[in-house]
């Protein structure tokens, strides 16, 4: 049996894992005991897996999830407010986000003010069209940090087109400190404070996490195991 030329079609067809499998296959004596079909179909198996893998690999990639976090590890411990209390906002975000790539979902995680001073800047490098129709076509879009500083007449318009392009079309979370009922308000502009809202509150899940940050509770309990006498610097609240 010519081994090697049949190993390099495989890889020619960029059928790399079944390649691979081809030769474990070889040099397991067990192997010749199954019928060509379940040798078959074990080399198959092993390619559809290696792809399913890689592609996962690259959608949690292009997420840029501010956290690694996934739905197993969410603190359900924390009374904060949730049938099952789940951990800081940003990493349940994250774990929503995480989840759908696991499903096969493409995910983005964004900063909201960084992401709305790097579209000022694309407008003037010409990617500003590019990086809009890539936030419209994310399956799942995380806008953390929502209403940390104010908006200025043209990040309010951006945020609007944003919505609009995914309004009904695909899934945006949205993390914010500030309650909803002041989000009117922290937008800014009555229009467009109106027309925002229409497309991001209406029809969607709201979870109001009560309690301190988790980040702080974590800060807390990591300085009450530190010894007695260990000098300590003063802790900046983040939100989470």
């Amino acid at each position: 049996m010519l081994l090697n030329p049949i190993t390099h079609k495989l890889q020619q067809l960029r059928l790399n894992a079944m390649a691979t499998a081809f030769k474990e296959q070889l040099e397991q004596p067990t192997m010749t005991h199954l019928s060509f079909e379940e040798r078959l179909g074990l080399l198959v198996d092993t390619e559809i897996i290696a792809r399913e893998n890689s592609r996962l690999r690259t959608r949690l990639r292009n997420a840029r999830l501010q956290q690694a976090a996934c739905m197993e590890d969410i603190d359900y411990y924390s009374q904060r407010n949730l049938d099952k209390s789940l951990s800081g906002k940003t990493f349940l975000a994250c774990a929503l986000a995480h989840k759908a790539c696991l499903h096969g979902h493409t995910a983005h995680y964004c900063r909201m003010t960084r992401l709305l001073s790097e579209l000022q800047l694309n407008k003037g490098d010409g990617q500003y069209g590019k990086r809009m129709s890539e936030l419209a076509k994310t399956d799942v879009l995380i806008l953390d940090d929502f209403g940390l500083s104010p908006l200025t007449d043209e990040q309010r318009r951006d945020l609007l087109e944003i919505l609009d392009d995914r309004h009904d079309k695909r899934s945006t979370i949205v993390t914010s400190q500030i309650p909803v009922k002041f989000w009117h308000e922290t937008i800014g502009n009555e229009t467009l404070a109106d027309a925002i809202l229409d497309r991001l509150v209406h029809n969607s899940h709201r979870l109001e996490i009560k309690g301190e940050s988790m980040r702080k509770t974590k800060s807390k309990a990591k300085n009450e195991k530190e010894p007695s006498g260990t000098s300590k610097k003063a802790d900046h609240e983040e939100p989470s």
